[in-house]
């Protein structure tokens, strides 16, 4: 993990393959552009993804696909950690966690929101927040050990699959990225999770999963006021993490960049 000196380094931690290429892939790619180096982590293996194909066949296809993502994205990819539906907010989860991301010690980390329609991706987010929170505490022990780190860390948390919570409430961005400008390479990168088709189409009524995405890039884009495709974004609380000023997604991109709207 060498990168330059003055480089940011984004995490991006999700709960499943194809949660970052759904979600916050235009983001990401836009920091790339500005200089950050990418980092992808499933914490899932994505191993209940499918209806038709054995276990063991759909972990090495589904680590397969998100390894050809983060090729095209030019980032990382770090292993997973769990299987679907065992991602939970637990001691041992926790200190596995942390040493991954002590071991990648992130400028900026995209996570889940902390209101979404599944646990996976609300465990995640609570899981990758602690984390971060200890990762300067030297009496937390990870698993495996792994130094801790004081510098400054902003959290993100993207808006929830189909921008509403599990109750079917719509859930608000603080500010919207303009992603019309990398749709194409976001696109791109959802196309590599091709297993996902049929079992969207099967379990979620997603009859096309890339016209979906496409979809929810609209709906932010029109909730932006602005951008005709977007990705919204709320910040988490800086205290535990580094000081109030401290917001580095936006300073990194001020012109694909604006705060949501003011209700009258």
């Amino acid at each position: 993990m060498n990168h330059p000196a003055q480089a940011p380094v984004v995490l991006a931690a999700v709960a499943h393959p194809d949660d970052i290429e759904f979600m916050m892939a235009g983001t990401l790619l836009l920091l790339q552009s500005a200089g950050a180096a990418l980092h992808f982590w499933n914490l899932s293996s994505g191993d209940c993804g499918s209806t038709t194909m054995p276990r063991e066949e759909l972990i090495a296809t589904r680590r397969a696909e998100a390894g050809e993502s983060a090729a095209l994205a030019n980032a990382t990819l770090h292993p997973p950690l769990f299987a679907d539906f065992r991602i939970f907010y637990d001691e041992p989860s926790l200190r596995r966690v942390a040493a991954v991301v002590r071991a990648i010690r992130p400028t900026i980390i995209l996570t889940h929101s902390p209101e979404d329609y599944m646990e996976d991706h609300q465990n995640t987010a609570r899981l990758v927040v602690t984390a971060a929170f200890a990762r300067a505490a030297p009496n937390f022990p990870t698993e495996p050990p792994q130094p801790p780190w004081t510098a400054p860390v902003a959290i993100y948390h993207a808006l929830p699959h189909g921008l509403h919570d599990a109750l079917r409430r719509p859930v608000p961005a603080d500010f919207f990225v303009n992603i019309s400008p990398v749709l194409a390479r976001k696109h791109a990168l959802l196309a590599c999770h091709r297993s996902q088709q049929a079992w969207l189409d099967a379990t979620q009524g997603m009859s096309a999963y890339l016209d979906s995405m496409t979809a929810m890039g609209r709906a932010a884009g029109a909730q932006s006021g602005r951008f005709e495709h977007a990705e919204g974004w709320r910040r988490h609380s800086h205290l535990g993490f580094a000081t109030a000023d401290f917001d580095p997604l936006p300073a990194l991109l001020p012109a694909q960049t604006c705060p949501a709207p003011q209700k009258p």
